[in-house]
């Protein structure tokens, strides 16, 4: 290779480079040396490396590595230099060096490239100094995390989860989280929501994971995700927050089983009220045989409530459609009988409404429904619907039956008895109006009620 030829190589090249004989002196160096510590040939050629600049290069450590190389042919890979330069400030250079020959001769010359490496080291400190600020935050947090990379695997731990779960941080740095612990986390439900975390920006709270952990016994945890970005290079991770529930969760429980055997024995003392009812009414003179019986269906309305109360362990929610089942039934036994030809349903949506107002939807539907009993059928034969379900924004809850309609004497409740006066009082209550469609084909009791009622409004 000629002279013109190595120039041409040397001066394409985007790294600064220097061509040293022997004696470390500069033999050439090509534009983007010049370039880049703004100094001119006339500085450079021919002279020590060592003496360039301020001296800059003359660090023992490379001295005594560049001194070996030409002696022993050896080479120097990424040996690095920070030093406040002359006209450019601080840099940090990645110095390469190897021995060559010059054809011809077997002149030896060592090649030395130079490259600033200053934004990429920058940028290293920066993304350690936020790693380090991010791991003291995560640190102080109470409740255990991890930070998992996008392949699920764990990249950073806090003090509270390696406290928890009594394991060093090696033993869960780089493992998948579903092989924490002995693969407790290794649901598909959770991990199909942690695959949705990062690519879909999406996240989740209160995924409940219930099982038996080493050392810990059986607990509860509530899991809560989130896409998290890396500082530095905006590389994305996720955050997966791990709450212990299971104090909480075994209180509920405990409430719940005192909820439903209070409400159980609720059912029972309403029962054998409606008992010693049916042993009045046997005795009863005819005329007070209805009142009895009205008082009857009432009890055993507010006695379903606690039935469905205790069936469901819980004093929260209560779902309308064994509610209103029930209701019916007690319907049937208390005002039909086997024998009658009056047939009471349910068409109900599967609603759940608020325990505070179930005693009082309840009996407007006993009482709406009592009244279809009495009046709507001349001839002893029909059927009567009870329908609760989402309508125009609001829940209505009706009392269908297909009867004669109501009679021009105004009985039933949109007159002046009793039974009236309680639903219109009972409407109100919940924050409802009532509203009543009749004719040939039947009469529609419809309480109009707000979303609100609802369990999940």
């Amino acid at each position: 290779m000629n002279a013109i030829n190595a120039d041409d190589i040397v001066e394409t090249l985007r790294t600064s480079l220097l061509v040293l004989d022997r004696d470390l002196r500069v033999q050439s160096a090509n534009r983007a040396f010049f370039r880049t510590f703004g100094v001119e040939p006339a500085d450079t050629i021919d002279r020590p490396l060592f003496e360039l600049g301020h001296g800059q290069w003359d660090i023992p450590a490379l001295r005594e590595v560049l001194t070996t190389i030409i002696p022993e042919d050896r080479a120097i890979e990424a040996f690095e230099v920070e030093h406040e330069f002359p006209g450019i400030g601080r840099k940090v250079m990645l110095l390469n060096a190897r021995k060559v020959y010059r054809p011809g001769n077997a002149t030896e010359r060592l090649l030395l490239t130079i490259d600033d490496v200053t934004e990429a080291r920058d940028a290293q400190r920066e993304s350690e100094r936020n790693r380090l600020l991010a791991q003291s935050i995560v640190d102080t947090v109470r409740d255990p995390l991890v930070i998992l990379e996008h392949d699920m695997r764990v990249v950073s731990a806090s003090r509270a989860f390696l406290r928890l779960f009594n394991v060093p941080a090696e033993a869960v740095i780089g493992l998948p989280v579903q092989e924490l612990a002995q693969g407790q986390w290794q649901i598909g439900k959770l991990q199909e929501l942690l695959a949705r975390v990062v690519p879909n920006n999406e996240s989740f709270d209160g995924f409940e994971v219930e099982d038996e952990f080493p050392g810990l016994g059986r607990r509860i945890f509530k899991l809560n995700a989130r896409k998290v970005h890396r500082p530095g290079n905006n590389a994305t991770r996720l955050l997966l927050v791990f709450e212990d529930v299971t104090e909480a969760r075994l209180l509920e429980r405990h409430r719940d089983l005192l909820a439903a055997e209070l409400a159980h024995r609720i059912k029972n003392s309403l029962t054998i009220i409606t008992a010693f009812v049916s042993f009045e009414i046997r005795r009863a003179a005819e005329p007070c045989v209805q009142g009895y019986r009205a008082m009857q269906a009432r009890i055993s309305a507010v006695a379903q409530l606690y039935d469905v109360i205790s069936r469901s362990a819980s004093l929260g929610p209560v779902p309308m459609v064994p509610y209103l089942n029930g209701i019916a039934e007690s319907l049937r036994a208390s005002l039909l009988g086997d024998s009658s030809q009056i047939e009471v349903s349910v068409a109900a949506e599967p609603l759940a409404i608020g325990p505070d107002h179930a005693v009082t939807v309840g009996l407007i539907v006993n009482e709406l429904a009592t009244n279809a009993v009495k009046y709507a059928f001349p001839n002893g034969k029909g059927q009567i619907v009870l329908g609760f379900d989402r309508r125009n924004g609001d829940v209505a809850l009706t009392v269908s039956d297909n009867g004669a309609g109501l009679g021009s004497a105004g009985n039933g409740p949109t007159g002046s008895g009793l039974g009236s006066r309680f639903v219109e009082a009972f409407v109100r209550q919940v924050g409802g109006t009532l509203a009543t469609a009749t004719g040939h084909s039947g009469t529609t009791f419809t309480v109009h009620l707000p979303v609100s009622i609802l369990a999940e409004a």
